[in-house]
């Protein structure tokens, strides 16, 4: 069993940054994938941004160039840096992390971009 834990998210004007945070119950980087998606109002959910356990990187192509996904495997925490934030990115921010086997959700934070 691994809890995902989200924080960071607000409200910010467009153009600004965010950094939202994911803290693991345990570590979540052997064997596994960790990502990002959101879920904006009557849409589906998409990926943003995901970083493999031997730390390669993609990107959805609306947030390649604003967004940098990390994660510190000391401390069991995943990252997303968001900057210069738009009003499409608002959206529930979800983190994920993937096992062979399982999969595992944090509950989400918000994300509100004005305009």
């Amino acid at each position: 069993q691994v809890q995902l834990v989200e924080s960071g998210g607000g409200l910010v004007q467009a153009g600004g940054s965010l950094r939202l945070s994911c803290a693991a119950s345990r570590s979540i980087f052997s064997g596994t994938s960790m990502g990002w998606y959101r879920q904006a109002p009557g849409k589906q959910r998409e990926l943003v941004a995901a970083i493999t356990s031997g730390g390669s990187t993609n990107y959805a192509d609306s947030v390649k160039g604003r967004f940098t996904i990390s994660r510190d495997n000391a401390k069991n925490t995943l990252y997303l840096q968001m900057n210069s934030l738009r009003p499409e990115d608002t959206a529930v921010y979800y983190c994920n992390v993937r096992f062979i086997l399982q999969v595992y959700w944090g509950q989400g934070t918000q994300v509100t971009v004005s305009s």
